[in-house]
């Protein structure tokens, strides 16, 4: 039997319609998640495997359901920035970052922020932030500050700036790529949102903690006295791993033209800094530093992301996202106006709670559907907009809303800084709708 024929079961086990049983397993997964009764890779894949023995799914469907483009991406760059980290690279760019702004905390809380805005945009978000937060948490150790204030921020700047472009978020790849949207098309018509957005949240958080954050002179005195240049242990690791990187940054750039997806130029990247880590060395050698390698990798993250993605795969073959998503076409009545606004906020709710991948990939062959009403294909411009602002956007609303929240929240854990499920969506999930807010009275005078 094909995968075809299997695409959706008549009935889950015990006669239970698939689209009831994947529901049933998504809300049990969400309530431990959000509970942290359970650990969140291990409920990930009970509920992965409870899609496969229900029926929902077969083994293929799983497979297929899993995005390894964002797996390979972050396989790539945790081998990458792991072995990057043996230079001392981070602590002399904390270091440098610090002394910038003479180590005083409201000012390294925005210069942080504007850091994981800008090179979201330029590189793609989950990269960003785990270059990012290792030396976050440096520096707030150094200066004996709640880190929590300053991930809270690069979580959603990471987001932000990843809504500028095209090679941001991976919602605006699948767009890009459906569509044929260039960078430039991203950059003019979702960054300056992008720009409004971030304004507002620079002085939200300067105001609820950047002002308040306070630390001793002797602390900041002691971090000022550091040399940035004896952090630098090893450079001639240095000059290697900044080679491969800025080979990889290029990729990222240029290689979605060419059909090179980020996962494959990331894991190229840090397949080619083993081997120059490795290289003329004895062999076993090489076989600890190649372990040590993939030692970096936090393969609790990796295993979570396969089990989430195999859940909505299930959700999604259930029938329900496509439901939801025809819900919306019938609901507007072929207003333009009243159409993209349904598309950004059904697409920023579901974000927070579902990943924006399948449900942007559900959409988009639906919004392709519209043409015909709304006098052709290049009338359906606002409404990709509106799909990008929304999925993008709504990834904030939760700290598994995107990828680069999971990772995040993954450094935090391994430093001892846990993030709360809960505490962080009840700042997070009000705030993310005041900043869809902004972006939609954009919309409705830019767009429509």
């Amino acid at each position: 039997m094909s995968i075809e024929q299997t695409h959706i079961l008549p009935e889950a086990i015990l006669g239970v319609s698939p689209m009831i049983a994947a529901c049933a397993v998504l809300l049990i997964v969400y309530f431990f998640i959000i509970t942290e009764k359970i650990h969140q890779t291990v409920i990930a894949l009970l509920g992965a495997v409870a899609m496969i023995y229900l029926g929902i799914v077969n083994q293929h469907l799983a497979i297929q359901g899993i995005d390894f483009n964002t797996i390979f991406l972050l396989i790539g760059m945790m081998v990458l920035v792991g072995i990057m980290q043996r230079s001392g690279f981070f602590q002399y760019v904390a270091i440098i970052s610090a002394k910038t702004v003479r180590a005083n905390p409201r000012a390294l809380l925005v210069v942080l922020s504007l850091i994981t805005a800008v090179f979201s945009a330029l590189l793609d978000n989950v990269t960003t932030v785990m270059l990012i937060v290792p030396i976050t948490l440096l520096l707030t150790e150094q200066l004996k500050l709640n880190p929590y204030p300053f991930l809270f921020s690069q979580i959603f700047f990471s987001n932000v700036g990843g809504m500028a472009t095209l090679i941001g978020d991976p919602p605006n790849i699948l767009i890009g790529s459906a569509v044929g949207f260039g960078f430039m098309d991203f950059v003019y018509n979702v960054g300056p949102p992008s720009v409004f957005v971030g304004i507002f949240l620079f002085i939200f958080f300067d105001v609820v903690w950047g002002r308040k954050m306070t630390t001793s002179m002797r602390a900041r005195a002691h971090l000022l006295r550091y040399d940035a240049a004896s952090a630098l242990t090893d450079k001639p690791l240095l000059y290697k791993s900044l080679f491969v990187l800025g080979l990889v940054l290029a990729g990222f750039t240029i290689g979605h033209a060419h059909g090179f997806e980020p996962g494959t130029v990331a894991l190229s990247g840090g397949a080619l800094l083993m081997l120059l880590d490795t290289f003329s060395v004895s062999k076993e050698e090489q076989g600890k530093r190649v372990h040590k390698a993939f030692g970096e990798v936090e393969w609790d993250t990796i295993f979570f992301f396969i089990g989430l993605f195999i859940i909505v795969t299930g959700v999604e073959h259930s029938g329900l996202l496509a439901i939801v998503a025809h819900w919306i076409v019938e609901v507007t009545q072929g207003d333009l106006v009243m159409t993209g606004m349904t598309i950004m906020w059904v697409s920023t709710i579901a974000s927070a709670f579902i990943n924006n991948i399948p449900f942007v990939a559900t959409l988009i062959p639906v919004i392709n559907s519209m043409a015909t009403d709304f006098g052709g294909k290049e009338m359906l411009e606002p409404l990709w907009w509106s799909l990008s602002i929304g999925a993008c956007l709504g990834g904030n609303g939760s700290i598994v809303g995107a990828s680069a929240n999971v990772m995040v929240a993954s450094y935090a854990a391994r430093a001892g800084q846990s993030i709360s499920f809960l505490k962080f969506m009840a700042l997070a999930f009000p705030l993310m709708l005041v900043t869809v807010l902004i972006a939609t009275v954009y919309a409705y005078f830019f767009y429509f």
